[in-house]
Formats: C-alpha cells, sequence, structure tokens
C-alpha cells in the first residue's frame, strides 16, 4: 500500500494551517478526504482560528473530539499502517473494473459504479454513495407512491379531470426523475460518451423514454392521434418512471449494502491493530504513543495482554505469544530474545522488551490487507469473459427493444403505440446487465475475504479461480516440509564418553561459529544447563567444519574429511553416521586431542503439520514431489518418513523450474510450494506458486498464494475454497443469463397472444433490481456454508493436535 494513497499527514491534503482545497470552490473535508462545497454544506466547525468544513455532521463530530489526529503535519510517513482514513489524494477503483483508478471519489466511465478506495478504512464508516442514495430514495418516496396511485387508480379517485391528473403526476415525477434519478442519467449520458454500453445505458434510456413521452403527451395532447386516447387523456406513464427511479435506488441502496459486507474481512484485519505503543525512552522512561509515531529502531514495552505494537524482535523477556488471529495456529508460540514477533498478535502472561523492524506498510499484517484488497480488485478470466458478454448484450438489447417498439407501434392491437412505449421500455429496464457484471466480481471479493480468515492470502482472481485445476504438487523440503532451522537431533559417545559431555566441548568450541548447525548445537547444551569454555585458537574451515582449543586441548569438530586432514580415522562412527544421515540429519564427528570422542548430529525438524498435510493431499488425489537441495540420502529419508513417493535430490533453482515446466508439458496442472530465493523461478513457472507466510519476500513475490503460517495443510483450504467460489460464479452467471434469456422475451410481449400477459415497466424495474440483490446474495455464502472445511483436512487438524499434546 503506498504511503500516498494513505497518510492524513500529507501537506498537500488536510494537513497544515489551511484546508486544503480541491478546486472548483471546492476544499478536502480533513477527517474523510471528501472534496466538499462550502456553499452547499452548512457542516463546519473553528479550530485555532481556522474554520473547516466538512461533508457531513457526523465527519464534524468526529473532528471536534479530536481535531490534532487530522491535522497533524507532523506525523511520520513510515508510521502511517493500515486502517488510516481515505486522505483526498487517497486512489478510488471500479469493483467491476479495477484498472480504472483515480485520486478522489467518482464514478466508473465504464459501467458508472461509485467508486471505491483501494485500501478500506477502519474510519470510512459512512459510504457517500449510500448516504447520497438514502437521503434521494426516502425524499421522492412519497412522490412516487402518489404519482403510482394516481397512475393506476385516479380514474377512480376524487380528482378534478384526467388533464389534471396530468398535470399534477408531471409536478410529483419530475423531482423524481430530474433529481432523485439524476445520477442514474448522468451515468446513462457517460456510457454513450464513453461507447460504454451498460446497465446504466438501458436504465437511462428507459426512464427517459418513459418520461419524455409522458411530458410530451401531458403539455401537447392534440399531436397525437385518438388512439392514444385512454379514460379522456392521452395515456401518460410517469408512474413507471417515477417508480422505476425509486426501485432501482432501492436496488443499489440493497447492493451498496451488501457489497460493504465484502471489506469485512478487511475491516477484521485493520481492526487487529493496536492503536498505541508503550516507548522506552533512553532516559528509562515510558510513555504511551501513536502507533503512527513508532520508528525502526525503537525500544517498545509488551506488557503482560497487551497486543504486539508493530513487526521486531525481543531484545528481553520471555512470554508466550497467541499469533492465531493472523495465522490460524491455535498454540501459543513461546518468544524469548532474539526471536521475531509479529505486530497485532496477542501477548501472554510474560512482559516483553521488543526493538520494531518494520512500522507501517512494512508489517505483516499491512502486507496481508494490501495482498487481500489486490486480490479483491483482481479479475478472474471467468469475469473478462462476462464484460465481452455483457458489452454485446446492451447493444443486442438496445435492437431488441427498437425492434419491440416498432412491432408494437406497427402491428400491435390499440392503442398500438403505447403498447410499442411501454413494451420498449420494459425490455431496457428488466434486460439491464447488472447481475451479470455483479456475478464473477462478489464471488471473488468474499472469497478472496474468506481465505484471509484461514491463513490464505491469493494474489489475484485467476488464482482463485485455477487452483481447483490443480493436480500435481511440487514441494521444497527446507522450509516448506521442515521448519527450516537446524535443531539438535542427538550426540553419541564412543569409548564411554557421555552425551553431555560430548555435547559441552562442541558447543564450547562452536560458541564462536556464526553456522546455522553450531547455533543448533549451542542452543541445545545451554537448554541442558551445560557450562561451557572459553574457546581458544577458533578456526572455521569452509565446508569442512572447525577446530581450536577448549580447556588447552586441542578440538575438531567437522565432517570425515577434516577428521583425514587431522589425522584422525571415523571408521569407528561411520555405522551410525550412516544411520543418521538416513534419517535426515547432518552429522559432524568430535576429537580431543587426537582421539576421537563421538559424533554430534543436527537435523531440520519435519513440521508436525507436513505429515497430516501429505496424507491428505494425496487422498485428495493430488500427486505431491519433492525437490530439494539436499543430498539424495537425506531426500530419500524425509521422503520415506513423509509417505512421498516421488522425490528429487541435489536439485538446483533453475532445474527446479525445468521440472515444473516438465510435469506441465505432461499434461498435469502444478503448483510449487517453496519459501526460499532458490524456489523463486519455479514459483513463477508453475501454474499456481505457492509461498510459505515465514519464507522470503522474494519468494511470496513470485507466487499468487501465500500461506501465512507456511501450513501445507493451507493448500486443501485453498483448493476447496476455490471448488466453491468457481461453483458460485457459474451459479451466479448461469442465474444471470437464465433470468435474461427469459425476462427480455416476456418484456417484449411474446406471450402476449396466447396468455394476454405483459411485463408493466414497474414490475420489469423490481426483477431486475431483486436479480443483482440475489446475485450477491449467493456470493456472501462463501463466508460461511460454501466453503466449509472438508473432512480431509479436518482429520489432518486433529490429527496435529492430537500429536503436539504432551
Amino acid at each position: 500500500m503506498s504511503s500516498d494513497t494513505h497518510h492524513h499527514g500529507h501537506p498537500d491534503h488536510c494537513c497544515g494551517s489551511k484546508q486544503a482545497q480541491a478546486g472548483a470552490g471546492h476544499v478536502i473535508d480533513p477527517v474523510c478526504g471528501m472534496a466538499v462545497d462550502p456553499a452547499t454544506r452548512p457542516h463546519g466547525a473553528t479550530f485555532e482560528g481556522e474554520t473547516y468544513h466538512f461533508c457531513s455532521d457526523r465527519c464534524r463530530q468526529k473532528f471536534e473530539a479530536d481535531p490534532a489526529r487530522y491535522l497533524d503535519a507532523g506525523k511520520d510517513s513510515a508510521g502511517e499502517g493500515p486502517g488510516s482514513p481515505p486522505a483526498a489524494g487517497t486512489i478510488h477503483t471500479c469493483p467491476m473494473h479495477p484498472e480504472v483508478r483515480q485520486e478522489g471519489p467518482g464514478t466508473c466511465p465504464k459501467c458508472g459504479m461509485a467508486l471505491e478506495p483501494e485500501m478500506p478504512s477502519l474510519e470510512d464508516e459512512d459510504n457517500p454513495e449510500l448516504r447520497d442514495f438514502s437521503r434521494r430514495f426516502w425524499w421522492t418516496l412519497p412522490l412516487s407512491a402518489i404519482v403510482f396511485v394516481l397512475g393506476m387508480f385516479g380514474q377512480h379517485l376524487p380528482v378534478p379531470g384526467a388533464t389534471a391528473r396530468s398535470w399534477i403526476e408531471l409536478v410529483l415525477a419530475t423531482p423524481v426523475v430530474l433529481w432523485a434519478g439524476w445520477p442514474f442519467l448522468e451515468r446513462c449520458v457517460a456510457s454513450i460518451r464513453n461507447r460504454s454500453p451498460n446497465m446504466w445505458t438501458l436504465i437511462g434510456i428507459g426512464v427517459s423514454a418513459a418520461y419524455l413521452y409522458s411530458v410530451v403527451a401531458t403539455v401537447a395532447p392534440g399531436i397525437f392521434p385518438a388512439s392514444f386516447q385512454s379514460h379522456g387523456r392521452v395515456g401518460v406513464y410517469f408512474e413507471a418512471a417515477a417508480v422505476i427511479v425509486s426501485l432501482t435506488l432501492l436496488g443499489q441502496l440493497l447492493e451498496l449494502r451488501a457489497r460493504s459486507q465484502t471489506s469485512a474481512a478487511i475491516k477484521a484485519l485493520l481492526g487487529l491493530a493496536p492503536t498505541t505503543a508503550r516507548s522506552l525512552r533512553d532516559d528509562g522512561t515510558e510513555e504511551d504513543i501513536p502507533l503512527a509515531h513508532v520508528h525502526v529502531g525503537d525500544r517498545l514495552r509488551v506488557r503482560p495482554g497487551e497486543k504486539v505494537p508493530v513487526d521486531g524482535t525481543v531484545l528481553e523477556g520471555r512470554s508466550s505469544v497467541d499469533e492465531s488471529m493472523l495465522t490460524g495456529e491455535a498454540m501459543p508460540v513461546t518468544k524469548g530474545v532474539d526471536d521475531a514477533l509479529i505486530g497485532a498478535t496477542m501477548n501472554g502472561n510474560g512482559s516483553l522488551v521488543m526493538r520494531a523492524d518494520e512500522v507501517g506498510s512494512g508489517t505483516v499484517l499491512a502486507r496481508i490487507v494490501q495482498l487481500v484488497a489486490q486480490a479483491q480488485r483482481s479479475r478472474a478470466p471467468m469475469q473478462r469473459m462476462a464484460d465481452k458478454v455483457a458489452y454485446w448484450f446492451v447493444l443486442a438489447v438496445l435492437a431488441a427493444a427498437v425492434a419491440t417498439f416498432l412491432v408494437w407501434g406497427l402491428f400491435g392491437p390499440e392503442p398500438a403505440w403505447t403498447f410499442a412505449v411501454l413494451n420498449a421500455v420494459s425490455v431496457l429496464i428488466i434486460a439491464c446487465p447488472c447481475a451479470l457484471g455483479l456475478a464473477t466480481p462478489m464471488s471473488i471479493m468474499v472469497a478472496t475475504g474468506r481465505a484471509a480468515s484461514v491463513g490464505v492470502l491469493f494474489r489475484d482472481a485467476e488464482a482463485v479461480e485455477r487452483f481447483r485445476e490443480v493436480d500435481v504438487l511440487v514441494v521444497d523440503k527446507t522450509g516448506t516440509l521442515t521448519e527450516g532451522r537446524p535443531a539438535f537431533h542427538e550426540a553419541i559417545g564412543i569409548d564411554g564418553v557421555e552425551a553431555d559431555a560430548l555435547l559441552q566441548v562442541a558447543a564450547s568450541l562452536d560458541q564462536g561459529s556464526e553456522h546455522p548447525l553450531a547455533e543448533a548445537i549451542v542452543e541445545e547444551a545451554r537448554r541442558r544447563g551445560l557450562s561451557l569454555e572459553v574457546a581458544e585458537d577458533f578456526e572455521s574451515v569452509t565446508g569442512l567444519g572447525v577446530r581450536g582449543r577448549v580447556a588447552g586441548r586441542e578440538v575438531v569438530l567437522g565432517n570425515s574429511r577434516l577428521m583425514e586432514e587431522a589425522g584422525i580415522d571415523p571408521a569407528p562412527m561411520r555405522e551410525a553416521a550412516e544411520r543418521l544421515r538416513e534419517e535426515g540429519a547432518s552429522v559432524m564427528f568430535l576429537a580431543v586431542a587426537g582421539r576421537l570422542h563421538g559424533l554430534v548430529a543436527v537435523a531440520d525438524p519435519v513440521k508436525a503439520s507436513s505429515k497430516p498435510a501429505i496424507d491428505a493431499l494425496r487422498e485428495a488425489g493430488i500427486r505431491v514431489v519433492m525437490a530439494t537441495g539436499d543430498g539424495e540420502t537425506t531426500a530419500r529419508a524425509i521422503a520415506g518418513r513423509l509417505g512421498i513417493d516421488e522425490f528429487h535430490g541435489e536439485v538446483r533453482p533453475e532445474e527446479k523450474a525445468t521440472l515444473v515446466k516438465r510435469l506441465r508439458e505432461e499434461g498435469g496442472c502444478v503448483a510449487m510450494a517453496g519459501d526460499g530465493i532458490n524456489d523463486a523461478p519455479a514459483l513463477a513457472a508453475a501454474d499456481v506458486g505457492i509461498a510459505m507466510g515465514t519464507g522470503t519476500d522474494v519468494a511470496m513475490s513470485s507466487a499468487q498464494v501465500t500461506l501465512v503460517k507456511g501450513d501445507l495443510r493451507g493448500i486443501l483450504r485453498a483448493r476447496a475454497l476455490s471448488e466453491a467460489t468457481v461453483r458460485n460464479m457459474k451459479q451466479n452467471l448461469g442465474f444471470a443469463f437464465l433470468y435474461n434469456s427469459i425476462g427480455v422475451p416476456v418484456a417484449a410481449g411474446v406471450l402476449y397472444p396466447w396468455l394476454g400477459l405483459l411485463l408493466s415497466p414497474m414490475v420489469a424495474a423490481l426483477a431486475m433490481s431483486l436479480s443483482s440483490v440475489s446475485v450477491i446474495n449467493n456470493a456472501l455464502r462463501l463466508r460461511h456454508g460454501a466453503a466449509a472445511e472438508p473432512a480431509s483436512i479436518a482429520a489432518a487438524s486433529q490429527a496435529q493436535s492430537t500429536e503436539a499434546r504432551p
């Protein structure tokens, strides 16, 4: 998320001593960032001698409660994080056409929908379009109701004269059409000007035709032939124009409220972030400061029960941290010195002092929010197909409306041209492709939000649609199947040397090494409470091991080649070493004073979730292939332990990409799961790249899907959700096409010769609105039952939780 789209502290927006100008006599609301005309908006407040104007009384109240919050020009942009209210320069985009982007609110030139901020905010509680449409709807609804009653039952009411009734309807319908329906008419004109026919083209033409025909019939009834007379006047259809506007407004209100629910996942993520942090000053004092004022390198205290404010590293203390809100992992994770902390996770009973390493848009939470928002704005291949169909569909409907008008006018029963106008308007209204246009974006938006809540981040809509086809999974070993960091495995002494004594000497020597294997040995020695000696004359021999003096004795720790160079025969321990290597461990021989003392084994432990995940993947019919840069022996050991039949060892990064391409050429839909920089080429070459959230940024930027916790079971969750989402999109598209294929002929009057059935424009408007709402509600089902966790995943989760119990 770029800083320029979310910083209220930017002087070009609403900060400083003067309210920012938006051009054309408008100023920027410092709370929500909307352009406000002071002449038409009475909401104002004075602060430090300066008057500020607001779009609504709600924004004014927020400003008066804390003016400095919205006018703080010195705010540190690096500290700006997710959840900031949208500023004047916030980039807005169309939910149906994400390629349309502009600064500030507006309407989409392609479809006419209101543009939305690219990044939702916890502050933007009020949707300006929803508020505007609500006002237009409720103020004009009584007028539409009166016009409807006069139009349908006027001849039975005590209204003086049919002509007077027409004028009353004209007076009442005009504000409905020209004020309440003005946004629709503007969008209609824009669609014609931009040569982008859409739903507003049909609504605008339909309403305009009914209204203008009725105005002419009221003002100059003499130009119409006698066949147009009905109940003492030329037939007018103000009630159709007014009710169509009211019903369309109602449909838009329902749609806007439903659309707002699709951002619930992002807002839930935004709500995880704390608002303050406890800063430790150099003089030892502490102070609670706004989160936006935290800088990289600051020392912060995290007290028991508090949220971790930003991403960082533990400097002091030890505690258990609940990371389930971001990773889905139910078990708290123990954190000590040098361990990484994720912002927004919950601290347990211990107190921690941490260093801020990432703030604002650099935090894990902010990147997750950005990925979810990016995925929600993207379009699936199915959506691109629907867009093309909708374009030609509108042109076809316009042609059908013209044909309906001419056929009824020339060949229909009397009053033929009255029937022609009504039926042509009905065709235009009922065929509005709003349901068609909303069918796939709504499913994608809901699905990506749902996925984020279970620790799966889709980068774009195409990944959501493609994932269900995956039938081959290539997995890296280190960091994907294993923890990705070495841990002590076993120490075996010879000739009576005890394991602890062996480990003590090895750890004493390794204190001077920064190698990951050395760190694992030293960490285990400290865990066992062994006292370590100071090593002298320490020397690291690249690729072989280390040597030095411990307690005055010469110590050598390394592989068999280093032993042989030192004149020591490792043969007595070779059988044990081979056994450990077959278990996937790295083996180092230890010699003291020229005599072999034993060996120390360090292994990269297999994740507890890997075995149940691989079993569940195989049960789901996915072919699992392991590719690793480790040796064949280690690869065979890990593959055997996890039940993977096909594995490849000593594979270089470019060879992983070649393997992925070969599997694709064989006809498989290949997903690649990895976590390191060396996996990036293969991730990019796969049909679907899957990055472990615990891995490198390079891997995540090369992948279409990120598993936040690095748990392979997320692949099955993603696949199940992909299947449910595509099924949902097909249901929506199928309903939209079925609705239009039935509705248009009925509106055109094809049933009239047999059943005498004609469709009123008002009924057509109601059906059009309900079709859009039904599509959205169907998409919202993905939040719950439609994406239920498959039994194989639940079983795998149960297996792991049982395995994890002490």
